[in-house]
């Protein structure tokens, strides 16, 4: 986890992989991922009244989610991972139950030596932000098991 970049930077890149939300309230659903999960309005992309029509949040590099106005689906459950630090977590646990609008889980950990953050947005949409647990807090039973199934598997 040494070499993961947190910063959050405003480069315009190639997104291998993002996810699009579309919900009921723009201005809502960005208010509550930018003032309550710290992530950033890249830029806004106006219609033709000029009112925004779609948004481009960024957290880390390669953590993108569009968000554009619309009927949020019905129905299904839709849930999107975001690499974190152990570190942070707590922070951004108490920054979302303050900005409220939101319900926020956590964090707990996991029996695969995460520290998991669930939330769930306005629109209903799952976020978790998963992070390694702090060298200590591993379960070293479960990294043994999964060293024997890698060699396992591997031959």
């Amino acid at each position: 986890m040494d070499d993961m970049n947190t910063e959050v930077t405003r480069d315009i890149y190639g997104m291998p992989a993002f996810v699009t939300f579309t919900v009921a309230d723009l201005d809502r659903t960005v208010d509550w991922y930018v003032n309550g999960l710290d992530f950033i309005s890249l830029f806004t992309l106006p219609g033709p009244d000029g009112a925004p029509v779609l948004v481009h949040l960024r957290r880390w590099r390669y953590q993108d989610i569009l968000v554009r106005s619309g009927v949020p689906p019905v129905g299904g459950e839709w849930t999107v991972s975001f690499m974190a630090t152990a570190e942070q977590l707590d922070t951004i646990a108490e920054r979302a139950r303050a900005h409220g609008g939101g319900v926020v889980d956590g964090p707990a950990d996991t029996p695969w030596n995460t520290r998991d953050l669930q939330l769930t947005d306005p629109d209903g949409y799952k976020i978790v932000y998963t992070a390694r647990r702090p060298e200590g807090e591993r379960d070293e039973r479960f990294n043994a098991m999964m060293e024997r199934e890698s060699r396992r598997q591997l031959g």
